[in-house]
């Protein structure tokens, strides 16, 4: 006597439907994490912010606009000053309080289509996508007075942060490289003038 195969097959097997739903199942929760850790991947675990990767990521995308369309664009850097001191007399939590605060600070002040990261430890940095050099100064320059207008607060006391603030534009032709040595040597020049 022979026996149908549902019934050789082992229960989980039986219904191919069910099967299929487990499986699809599976992959809508595999793709859910790849999706999770990739953000984690260009996210700074502190600030929220994007990190170096997404920036420079960001940033090839920007010069490739200059190249193509001639659209202008600048980068701001932005380096905190004081920073150290905050971390050695009020200890490193005051510190990334202060990271935190300039972040949401710089996030709220800034259009959505610009791109704003952390690019080192007091250091960040922001993309100015359809915004031409002078533009880029003048609201580098709003955002450093907006900086040092707005204390952190650290409980009992506030301390004031200040930035140095250099603006580079991002020209047709530059390549990331070319860009970002721009943008230190505009970055070192601020702080020396400051």
């Amino acid at each position: 006597m022979s026996q149908h195969p549902s019934q050789i097959l082992p229960a989980s097997f039986a219904d191919p439907a069910d099967e299929n739903a487990l499986l699809r199942a599976s992959l809508i929760e595999a793709q859910r994490r790849i999706a999770e850790l990739e953000l984690l991947a260009e996210t700074d675990p502190l600030t929220g912010l994007a990190n170096e990767r997404r920036f420079r990521a960001e940033l090839e995308r920007v010069a490739g606009q200059a190249a193509r369309h001639g659209t202008p664009a600048a980068l701001l850097s932005i380096d905190l000053r004081g920073l150290g001191a905050i971390n050695a007399r009020h200890g490193r939590f005051a510190g990334d309080t202060a990271l935190n605060h300039v972040a949401r600070l710089l996030a709220s002040l800034i259009r959505s289509t610009d791109v704003l990261a952390r690019v080192g430890g007091s250091r960040f940095a922001l993309l100015l996508d359809h915004l031409d050099p002078d533009s880029a100064i003048d609201t580098g320059e709003r955002l450093a007075r907006c900086i040092a207008a707005d204390p952190v607060d650290l409980g009992p006391l506030s301390v004031s942060v200040e930035a140095a603030v250099a603006a580079t534009g991002i020209l047709p032709g530059d390549s990331v490289e070319d860009v970002l040595q721009r943008a230190e040597r505009n970055l070192e020049r601020a702080k020396s003038e400051a």
